[in-house]
């Protein structure tokens, strides 16, 4: 199947001709998708002797450090001086990973104010903000990493014989896909993956760097999580875990140490709706996940501030977690026929 038109990756190329300082932008609270798509597109980038660089709006989980490139990272809550200057000197800048320019907060002021830069978004979110000059959007496919693959694949298939452009990409699909249980089941994913794989690269080993990489605080918050934080509510096919910001700080919490945390409930039986409440200091972070037909999506948007995917959504709340979670629970009621 044809996922990334001609015309498209065409009109990339073109402007990529004539163009050398290159910025590649990812949404706040980065994962492993934002990153391996970013870097796997910044080294085919460097490939063609191109000024590039990678900004993220803030820090990222340590078990992503050590994808090639992660060195050459901007983090715009440290450097913000440098990244102004990179954002108003750039040619062309890519969008990865989100589908609205609220996703990158602080940044879409400076982005806006360049106007001369072409902007090109690359995202398999829904509902797309039209924002950019060219966009490559699709929910079809597996992860933003995926149509990477595609757009390089188009402009110069060669370059995916690199070993790191391929562990990026890898990394990408391998954890927006929970290790390809879900978000999978369309056969040209695992064709991408068939001929990342032929590039040599090593599976194992990138999976023990990404799953098996945690400290020991961070699984006795797991355990702790589920034995005295999770709350089942089995009349609504729904479970949740909160965690205050006491108890993350308990268990010397760094970022990214919770994540997968909110597909445990799932594995319970007749649990469809699973939701993981974190208490930051001006706001709750929330995660979605779900089984089956009930769109997390379209609940995130409505209540939290969010959006997503059908099965794997985001948001936040402004109020203090205990009337978070109130809410949520109050809207639960409204949704048992759904869930049932």
């Amino acid at each position: 199947m044809k996922i990334i038109k001609d015309k498209l990756a065409g009109s990339i190329g073109a402007e990529l001709i004539n163009k050398n300082n290159i910025l590649i932008l990812i949404h706040r609270n980065p994962d492993g998708d934002a990153l391996g798509a970013a870097l796997g597109l910044y080294h085919f980038l460097k490939s063609m002797n191109k000024r590039v660089r990678v900004i993220t709006p803030n820090a990222y989980p340590e078990f992503l450090h050590w994808l090639p490139g992660d060195s050459e990272i901007i983090q715009f809550n440290i450097q913000k001086e440098r990244t102004k200057d990179l954002i108003s000197d750039a040619e062309i800048i890519f969008h990865l990973d989100f589908n609205a320019l609220s996703r990158i907060r602080e940044l879409e002021e400076l982005v806006l104010a360049n106007q001369q830069a072409i902007k090109v978004l690359i995202d398999h979110h829904p509902d797309p903000e039209h924002f950019a000059d060219i966009e490559i959007s699709d929910t079809r496919v597996s992860s933003t990493a995926e149509l990477v693959y595609y757009l390089i694949h188009a402009l110069d298939s060669e370059s995916l014989k690199s070993k790191d452009i391929c562990e990026c990409l890898f990394t990408g699909i391998m954890t927006d896909t929970g290790c390809f249980s879900f978000n999978s089941s369309m056969p040209s994913t695992w064709e991408v993956v068939a001929n990342l794989l032929r590039s040599g690269i090593n599976k194992d080993s990138i999976f023990d760097r990404v799953y098996n990489n945690f400290s020991a605080s961070r699984m006795k918050l797991l355990g702790f999580s589920l034995d005295q934080k999770m709350t089942v509510l089995p009349e609504y096919h729904a479970a949740y875990i909160s965690l205050s910001r006491e108890e993350m700080k308990k268990y010397d919490f760094r970022t990214g140490d919770s994540e997968g945390f909110v597909n445990f409930p799932l594995s319970i039986k007749g649990i469809k709706f699973s939701v993981l409440f974190l208490e930051k200091e001006k706001y709750v972070k929330i995660s979605f996940r779900s089984k089956g037909e009930f769109a997390v999506n379209e609940f995130a948007q409505k209540y939290f501030n969010g959006g997503g995917h059908r099965n794997a959504a985001g948001g936040e709340s402004k109020k203090n977690l205990q009337e978070t979670l109130e809410e949520f629970e109050r809207l639960l009621e409204e949704y048992a026929t759904k869930l049932k």
